[in-house]
């Protein structure tokens, strides 16, 4: 047994979290803490050395999925009662009594504390027992052996699992202190829980204990607290209270009518209660959740543990405000990036960016406050983004960023285009642009193949420049605005002067030199070479490995097959889901990955379906000029309408396939990069300095070089750096973030869509009505004819599971991402920035999709 005040953060192993956190609670000056002492996790290994089989329970519940629930149900009883089968030892139930006579009180609440809960990276909030005004020792003794118990409840089982975290390294304490009897309780979160913002604490607060708000039994009070004044207030109805019962535990009791409306705290006493949470986050070092108890005028602390939730908030060199948009959302991937592809976006991109959990922002702060700047930030993703431009337009109407005269001389990327020598619309312009880049290209993967060592980072690094030289360069820049400006100018004016809407998008269709587009069409191509060889196609739904295209030519028609694949991997291997990142494994590294989409074109498309999508595609652009063309020609003045519009649509044809190739010159220069440098980990891992390749991941580019030139790393560096990592993959990033940690949403403005729907941005016109395919990972898109593709966000990636798609909805998206543009080209209807789809979606359910007016609707 330790007492409370014998305890601090060093003892976690020993008393758990909640016991830890308490210790330090209980040593700080001015702070309330019951009485109490922890049972330490010595008792609970003895007592789980000496249940019965419980090793073997153990290696089951090891290898059950987290999905399984009726398995992990029955594993987890079977535990719970091994626990609580075996007898409690004589000398532990002495040394317990004897330490609730030190506390000397009538009762005492008993609560769980293990060691992986209420840590930085996962709370554990609820998953494990505490049981309030346990009355003598024999209960006490009962309640203790409960707690070790509940750390094998259905719930914190499945916790544990999705959090990665190994049973057999979690141990149980228990914190046993004095029993409250509080006239009001509830939680303290010192940053507000729902925006995240660190300036602001909500304080919940309910009669009696507070197990009618943990219970749901009754709605809390809600005081919002910033600056030392209470700025927002909720006051519930509470018609219900939970307290002591006399005979132990607790029982619900009706609130006296003339209480029910009245606040259960006075704005002092919600000021004075957060003030004591601010010096106890300041003693942690993070935003807390604390549990409180206000008894005869004093505030009473139960608990306190880090708040997980919140989005990291980025570093940066004052105080002063600033507003970040994610780069994820504009780059169609808001999955954690790894050190190493966090450091090669940040040198390839000029644009002000910072880090914050494992993710990427652009600094936005100078543009909004510049009038001028402001004003074409918003219009950008007022068209781009409108849920990023609400939410900044939100921060900028508080003030939160005053505006200035001057104006900010940050572009987001510094590009000098004059606009009184606009492109000329000329195919070979791409075509020149195009050649230049593959030349470019080229040189490198002639020149990258003789360096080694710290010559071939300082290769990298200068390559880079060609790099940027090549996505900055005016002309290319000013190709991929054409394209934009155009189709904006044609939705606008075909909107005004014909009721078209979104007429652009049947233009777009089949347009040339679009890589991405084309990818997809030719994994159509491989199919077809595929589809004559059954032998193949059954070998091929069984693939598991990345070594199948070695085995293939041992079967018929498997030569063809394998040179097939290989020559669509030679073009587009270099790409792969989240592609931003250089750390992702490609195609080219992981074939496997497009197996399902090869298979998926067999079952679902005709043969020579590729050549007959894009001829199609042309043939209905084609159309769509003439009709609209002839339809401008009727109305008074037409002639001139139809001749203003005519270039345009040229103008949109010639560049709008350009848009998507400067990522795919960034992406194979990644991919060559790559190789390269994995190559130098294999040397580090022979001669000892790594323990794997993928070691490097988690280095920044200089991190790296310094390796490579000492041959020395500190591996707990790379194992924090992976444990860091790995605790990002729970979080998305805002979109937009404040350096108060705001994550401030954004929301639709928009009257058309029926009251049910959920609605997104339109970006691809038409409507369709199918089964949703709710997926998460590409290669487990395995969708039917008529199926509609849900996900978080599509990249280029995508595209060869956007060409069997009836429909596209994404969470992530604009007009211009990729996946919008591979929409408009293929003809799929499709709706992007459709918060939480994924998750109000049901997978294989019917929903039905307009892409024309932006929203989807959940059919019965």
């Amino acid at each position: 047994m330790l007492d409370l005040r014998d305890v601090d953060r060093s003892c976690t192993a020993v008393v758990g979290g909640k016991g830890a956190h308490l210790g330090e609670l209980a040593r700080l000056d001015g702070l309330h803490v019951p009485a109490g002492f922890c049972v330490t996790t010595g008792p609970f290994r003895r007592i789980m050395a000496e249940a019965p089989s419980m090793g073997g329970l153990l290696d089951r519940l090891d290898r059950v999925d987290p999905d399984d629930r009726d398995a992990i149900r029955a594993l987890s009883a079977e535990i719970r009662a091994a626990l609580e089968g075996t007898p409690f030892p004589d000398d532990l139930a002495t040394a317990v009594t004897r330490a609730l006579a030190r506390v000397d009180a009538p009762a005492f609440s008993v609560r769980s504390s293990a060691t992986a809960e209420d840590s930085d990276a996962a709370s554990f909030a609820g998953q494990h027992d505490t049981s309030l005004n346990v009355v003598g020792p024999h209960a006490v003794l009962d309640h203790v052996r409960r707690c070790w118990a509940s750390l094998f409840t259905d719930r914190a089982v499945v916790y544990r699992l999705r959090s990665g975290v190994d049973h057999r390294a979690v141990r149980m304490a228990v914190v046993v202190q004095e029993m409250v009897f509080p006239d009001a309780s509830g939680v303290l979160f010192t940053a507000d829980p729902v925006t995240s913002n660190r300036n602001v604490s909500a304080v919940e607060a309910g009669f009696g204990l507070g197990d009618g708000l943990v219970s749901g039994l009754v709605s809390p009070d809600v005081h919002a607290v910033r600056d030392g004044a209470v700025v927002g207030r909720t006051v519930a109805g509470k018609p219900l209270a939970v307290h002591a019962d006399p005979r132990g535990g607790t029982r619900q009791r009706p609130v006296e009518p003339e209480l029910q409306e009245r606040p259960v705290l006075t704005d002092e006493q919600a000021v004075r209660l957060v003030q004591l949470g601010r010096r106890i986050e300041a003693h942690f070092g993070t935003p807390q959740d604390i549990e409180w108890c206000l008894a005869d005028g004093t505030f009473q602390i139960v608990q306190s543990r880090p708040i997980t939730t919140l989005f990291p908030i980025p570093a940066a060199e004052d105080r002063d405000n600033r507003v970040y948009v994610s780069v994820g959302h504009a780059q169609m991937m808001t999955d954690p990036i790894k050190p190493l592809g966090r450091s090669f976006w940040l040198m390839t991109t000029p644009a002000p960016m910072v880090e914050a959990g494992a993710h990427l922002f652009v600094d936005v702060t100078r543009r909004l406050a510049g009038r001028a700047s402001r004003a074409e930030l918003l219009d950008v993703f007022d068209t781009s983004d409108p849920l990023i431009g609400d939410a900044l337009r939100t921060v900028a109407d508080r003030g939160f960023v005053a505006p200035v005269e001057d104006e900010s001389t940050d572009p987001p990327v510094p590009i000098s285009t004059d606009p009184a020598e606009p492109i000329e619309t000329d195919p070979a312009v791409v075509a020149e642009l195009v050649q230049r880049a593959e030349r470019s290209t080229a040189a490198l993967r002639r020149e990258i193949r003789a360096k080694s060592g710290t010559e071939l980072l300082d290769f990298i690094r200068d390559d880079i420049g060609e790099l940027q030289r090549l996505l900055l360069d005016p002309r290319s820049h000013q190709a991929v605005l054409a394209s934009m400006d155009a189709a904006s100018w044609l939705n606008e004016r075909l909107h005004a002067w014909l009721g078209e809407q979104n007429a652009a998008d049947v233009l777009t269709r089949s347009v040339p030199d679009n890589i991405t587009s084309e990818m997809g069409l030719a994994l159509l191509d491989v199919a077809d070479a595929i589809r004559p060889h059954p032998e193949v196609v059954a070998f091929l739904r069984d693939v598991a490995d990345d070594d199948f295209l070695d085995e293939l030519p041992d079967l018929p028609g498997g030569r063809a097959a394998r040179d097939a694949i290989r020559g669509w991997l030679d073009r587009y291997g270099m790409r792969c889901v989240g592609e931003i990142d250089i750390t992702r494994p490609r195609w080219n590294e992981q074939p496997a990955g497009i197996v399902p989409a090869i298979l998926g074109n067999i079952d679902n498309v005709e043969p020579g379906a590729g050549k007959r999508r894009f001829e199609q595609g042309r043939r209905e652009a084609r159309e769509k000029e003439q009709e609209l063309l002839r339809r401008l020609r009727a109305l008074p003045g037409g002639e001139a309408k139809a001749a203003e519009v005519k270039p345009v649509i040229d103008r949109l044809r010639t560049f709008a396939g350009y848009r998507e190739y400067p990522k795919f010159c960034m992406v194979n220069r990644f991919s060559l990069y790559k190789q390269a440098l994995l190559g130098e980990a294999g040397r580090l891992v022979r001669e000892g300095a790594l323990d794997g390749p993928e070691d490097v991941f988690f280095l920044a580019f200089p991190e790296l070089h310094d390796v490579v030139r000492t041959g020395r790393v500190d591996p707990e560096l790379i194992a924090r750096r992976r444990a860091a990592f790995e605790a990002q993959r729970v979080r998305t990033p805002p979109r937009v973030l404040t350096s108060e940690g705001e994550a401030v949403a954004g929301s639709y403005r928009r009257a058309q869509a029926p009251p049910d729907a959920l609605v997104g941005l339109p970006v691809s016109t038409g409507t369709v009505q199918g089964r949703a395919r709710v997926v998460g990972d590409m290669a487990e898109a395995e969708l039917e004819t008529g199926d509609i593709l849900v996900t978080a966000y599509t990249d280029p990636s995508w595209s060869p599971v956007l060409v069997t798609a009836a429909g596209l909805v994404t969470e992530v998206g604009g007009q211009m991402t990729h996946g919008s543009v591979i929409a408009r080209e293929y003809g799929v209807p499709a709706v992007v920035g459709v918060q939480h789809a994924t998750r109000l979606i049901r997978d294989g359910q019917r929903i039905r999709l307009d892409g024309t007016n932006g929203y989807v609707e959940l059919l019965p």
